[in-house]
């Protein structure tokens, strides 16, 4: 079995209609204005605290405020939504609040320095910081390198997630010292990579794993390090990798999240999300993946069908997310089944965070794991392009 069906749902029975997509993303932002509070913030979801203590608000690219400012100013300039909100105080804001109560984690130990990781630490702050109002950007540069010999080898803690923040600011800036700084980082990755091409980490104080996965693994870090442009050696083995874990079943295809266990984890689930599984695989791995695997994996994608209301409309663990494999897979083979599928997901998860706000009388404000992330799908749909957030580039 590849996956449960009933941790699904079904698609809900409503077309592909643009005019109202749009009304959508454009409801989410004023949902998100109507909720902002220049002193707090946006108020914090108990789940995005994860098993610590929940701080109010949440100020991080991942779960708080950084995100889902980077989220509105994204939207905006892709001409899909307009914010009231002054971007540039919230975000000034939301660094000045990380910096008196930065994200703990409680009992759950966090990698060390937590400080610099890109989704959960200061350093996502500072890209957005800087992106929205650009200054002196030493702190930031400071964090990327603090954070070369990061022990967790992911995209949300470790090294190869500040390198995603030094490859932009070589971009925008065209200053040596960001590439100096993205060559260090990944030298040392590279060093420490596995001889079955797999990198080991410890995290949460749990390990070792051999994570496959985006968001804790083997595709996240390749991703990072391909930045730099193709690596056809790196590309060929990272897909033989792929190759020999895959999963595969009747035209159906799906990934463990760790390479030495079965599909089935330690909670006995079997994960089909883009953090864990085949839609962070595909949407990942699309440049090189064996192409018959690619679409197996998006179609174990589309089967599967939506997440139900505890994952929701999200781009980690929701429905959107899942929705990203199938936008690359009409990226990759120019099918245009797949952009049709794409945005069948969409409109699931437009509803799903509709009925949602109109149950609980508020919104997710979240880039990961909320609304914002659910409308910025929905944007590439509109686009017909594949642009998962901050991973494929902040504009």
């Amino acid at each position: 079995m590849l996956y449960r069906p009933e941790d699904f749902e079904p698609l809900v029975d409503e077309p592909w209609d643009e005019t109202r997509v749009r009304e959508q993303i454009r409801a989410v932002v004023a949902d998100t204005d109507r909720a902002f509070d220049p002193y707090g913030l946006w108020p914090a979801h108990e789940w995005d605290a994860w098993e610590g203590e929940l701080p109010q608000p949440l100020t991080d690219l991942y779960g708080g405020a950084a995100g889902v400012v980077w989220a509105l100013d994204a939207l905006a300039r892709r001409g899909h939504a307009e914010t009231a909100i002054d971007l540039g105080a919230a975000i000034t804001r939301a660094l000045e609040l990380w910096r008196a109560h930065p994200f703990s984690g409680g009992e759950m130990p966090l990698p060390t320095p937590a400080g610099s990781s890109l989704l959960g630490g200061e350093t996502g702050i500072l890209v957005v910081a800087w992106r929205l109002a650009p200054t002196d950007a030493d702190v930031l540069l400071a964090r990327i390198r603090e954070n070369v010999a990061n022990e967790a080898e992911e995209l949300l803690w470790g090294s190869p997630g500040t390198m995603l923040a030094a490859h932009a600011m070589h971009g925008w800036t065209g200053e040596e010292r960001w590439a100096k700084a993205w060559r260090e980082s990944a030298d040392a990755l590279l060093a420490r990579r596995g001889p079955d091409g797999i990198w080991t980490q410890q995290l949460y104080g749990m390990g070792p794993w051999h994570n496959l996965g985006p968001a804790h693994g083997l595709v996240g870090i390749v991703h990072a390090l391909l930045q730099a442009g193709p690596d056809t050696g790196l590309e060929r083995e990272t897909a033989a990798v792929l190759a020999e874990h895959a999963v595969r079943e009747g035209g159906l295809a799906n990934w463990p999240p760790d390479a030495r266990e079965g599909l089935v984890n330690r909670r006995g689930e079997i994960r089909i999300q883009w953090c864990h599984g085949a839609p962070g695989i595909v949407a990942t791995a699309a440049p090189y993946l064996e192409e018959e695997l690619l679409v197996e994996g998006a179609e174990l994608t589309w089967r599967a069908g939506a997440h139900g209301a505890e994952k929701g409309p999200g781009i980690c663990h929701g429905t959107a997310g899942n929705g990203y494999a199938l936008l690359k897979a009409f990226e990759r083979t120019g099918d245009e089944l797949w952009l049709e599928r794409a945005r069948r997901f969409a409109v699931h998860a437009l509803a799903q965070g509709e009925r949602a706000r109109a149950e609980s009388g508020t919104g997710r404000y979240s880039l990961f794991t909320g609304d914002v992330g659910a409308a910025l799908f929905a944007s590439d749909c509109l686009d017909a392009t594949a642009r998962y957030p901050v991973l494929d580039g902040w504009d």
